[in-house]
């Protein structure tokens, strides 16, 4: 039976601790019930400003949490931390957990929603429409494959002191992968933990024969400032800066990633503009 007895679903109380999800929330038609969110769900930021900062993502305050009375808590396995998960848990919260692990979860992940929202009338034609969109761009990507660019190895660039980048089975290295690039190390972060995002030795990466270093816009801020540092560590590299967001936030912002994806294989990305959060 269907959790929810009306259309407007008027005991349907939202609190999301994902930034991205948080705007795929919105993208769904359900931003009004939406009561609270991270200092980093930030976009659509004319719509989240109006709804309660419960913290970050990792010091989420559980007392303002339950002070919201949350039907829905929704949580994710890399952003948001164990601890936080089982104590939300202990209040007798009903959480989602979210944890995409490639383009195509994507499409997962819309009907996870999809489906635990479905008294939200507007929900169902927003996901259809959404999943369409991110089908029809999987597909160009697929069929670019028949006569792939050549592979590139890269070094994807998430914190600096230390030095930090992605596991080959996360989402943002399998991305990557739609425009047949390879994020160095070649390693397997596993399920969940500190392993998907492996400190860098970078005496080793000069010897790996890493041809493009991306850094990312978050969760480090990587800027201009930072290139040259780079370039003199990997001198044999192209150095850029990428908008972390478009390649590492799932649902909606997917779409955003896809066109960036491409841009980068043309070598015509452009330089990510900056976003702070609130």
């Amino acid at each position: 039976m269907n959790a929810f007895s009306s259309e407007k679903s008027p005991s349907l109380r939202i609190v999301s601790l994902v930034p991205s999800v948080t705007e795929l929330l919105c993208s769904l038609g359900l931003a009004p019930y939406l009561v609270g969110r991270t200092g980093f769900c930030i976009h659509p930021f004319e719509t989240l400003r109006r709804v309660a900062k419960v913290g970050g993502t990792k010091d989420v305050n559980l007392a303002k949490i339950a002070q919201l009375r949350p039907s829905h808590v929704i949580v994710n396995v890399d952003e948001n931390t164990l601890p936080t998960v089982q104590a939300l848990e202990h209040m007798g919260l009903r959480l989602v957990v979210t944890h995409p692990q490639s383009p195509l979860d994507n499409i997962h992940l819309i009907d996870q929603f999809a489906t635990d929202f479905i008294a939200v009338h507007a929900v169902s034609a927003s996901a259809a429409a959404l999943k369409a969109q991110i089908f029809q761009a999987l597909e160009g990507f697929a069929a670019s494959s028949a006569q792939p660019p050549a592979a590139q190895r890269v070094l994807y660039l998430i914190w600096r002191d230390p030095w930090m980048t992605v596991a080959q089975d996360t989402y943002i290295s399998r991305m990557l992968g739609l425009i047949h690039w390879q994020t160095w190390p070649a390693v397997q972060g596993g399920a969940r933990g500190a392993a998907r995002y492996p400190v860098v030795d970078m005496a080793q990466a000069a010897q790996a024969g890493i041809e493009r270093v991306l850094l990312s816009s978050e969760p480090f801020h990587f800027d201009a400032s930072h290139l040259a540092e780079l370039q003199a560590l990997l001198p044999q590299a192209k150095v850029q800066l990428v908008d972390g967001e478009a390649l590492s936030w799932y649902g909606s912002r997917c779409l955003k990633g896809f066109a960036l994806l491409q841009q980068l294989a043309q070598g015509d990305a452009p330089s990510p503009q900056a976003h702070s959060p609130e």
